[in-house]
């Protein structure tokens, strides 16, 4: 991974950045909770610990 230009409080600063994708039958799950458990992932990704907590 390289660091890419990212915006921190008004400034350009270096970051590791990563991109998340979901694939999911749409019959199944509607957008909303596919959204919803992206947001989870990327937040668990973010802040492991508290992920771990709800285990």
């Amino acid at each position: 991974m390289h660091p890419r230009p990212w915006v921190v409080d008004g400034q350009v600063v270096p970051r590791q950045i990563t991109q998340l994708s979901l694939v999911f039958d749409h019959r199944v799950c509607d957008g909303g909770s596919a959204g919803g458990f992206l947001r989870f992932v990327a937040d668990a990704v973010e802040n492991p610990l508290p992920a771990l907590a709800d285990l």
